[in-house]
């Protein structure tokens, strides 16, 4: 099986993506130069994963064609370029929210959506045993306003903390670091179509109280329509508690630190999301 990765891909799904060839021993390529379909070398793979960019396959009916998930927010014409009339092609987006949004704004006339997320790097997000004291927030999209009103709650109950601002950046080992001593964390964030930063303080062992969103247009400085989304695609009881109205947090919280000695947050990302359960999807993508 060779496969060829043509076209720009996020580095946190590239790493995601070589894990996962190199866990199936499959030869790949990286090649991110501008497609050009009248070039021939498309013809020496077995799969060709455009992850930003069309193709038409109307070219390669012998070929099978993984595209996305960075054309676009929401559908355009890329997807009628990728001329799908020999059916040996599909769209990828990281989770099922994200797959009934596009669905809602389009058919599978034109390809076929489907669920697909990148591994966690669960080796190197990983739980050391370090003694837990810290807390943290994660911010990102959200309302000023929410963000100060966590900060109140926290400091009111003399809690030290520290934020870790998506938009103003940090750097990821500090933020690792940071993981590995944490008792827990408070997300405050938009939607996430995967949130791998989210994911990768759970892999770190770290329960998590999150400030969910209900639709799109919570996102602070954008200008999305009502759009139902949500802040942890991938969660369950193992992983904290979640509210979406600043009157529970209080209620939330009590309950979150009442039981936090009893969530297994890495538990959770290893079952969901680490290189051999996605390697198995991938498999499943490619009908191996």
């Amino acid at each position: 099986m060779y496969i060829l990765i043509k076209s720009w891909i996020h580095h946190k799904n590239k790493e995601g993506l070589e894990r996962i060839l190199n866990h199936l021993k499959f030869k790949y390529l990286f090649d991110d130069e501008k497609i050009d379909t009248k070039d021939k070398t498309l013809e020496k793979y077995d799969i060709i994963v455009s992850p930003s960019a069309s193709i038409d396959t109307g070219k390669y009916p012998d070929k099978k064609f993984i595209f996305g998930p960075h054309f676009s927010v929401f559908p355009d014409d890329k997807l009628k370029q990728v001329n799908n009339i020999h059916n040996n092609s599909i769209y990828i987006q990281p989770s099922e929210w994200t797959v009934k949004t596009w669905l809602n704004m389009t058919t599978k006339k034109d390809i076929p959506i489907e669920p697909f997320p990148f591994p966690v790097n669960t080796e190197k997000f990983n739980d050391l045993g370090k003694e837990r004291s810290k807390v943290f927030i994660y911010y990102k999209r959200r309302l000023p306003e929410e963000l100060e009103s966590v900060k109140s709650f926290l400091t009111n109950k003399n809690i030290e903390y520290r934020i870790f601002d998506y938009v103003k950046r940090y750097d990821e080992q500090e933020y690792l670091e940071y993981l590995q001593e944490s008792k827990y964390g408070i997300i405050v964030d938009a939607h996430e179509s995967q949130g791998f930063a989210i994911e990768e303080a759970l892999s770190c062992n770290v329960p998590l109280l999150v400030w969910n969103t209900r639709d799109m247009s919570q996102e602070y400085g954008g200008s999305y329509n009502k759009v139902p989304c949500t802040t942890i695609p991938y969660w369950d009881e193992r992983c904290g508690e979640y509210f979406y109205d600043q009157s529970e947090l209080i209620e939330t919280y009590d309950k979150f630190i009442n039981k936090l000695d009893i969530y297994k947050p890495r538990e959770y990302i290893l079952d969901n999301l680490s290189v051999e359960v996605c390697s198995e999807r991938f498999k499943e993508l490619i009908n191996i």
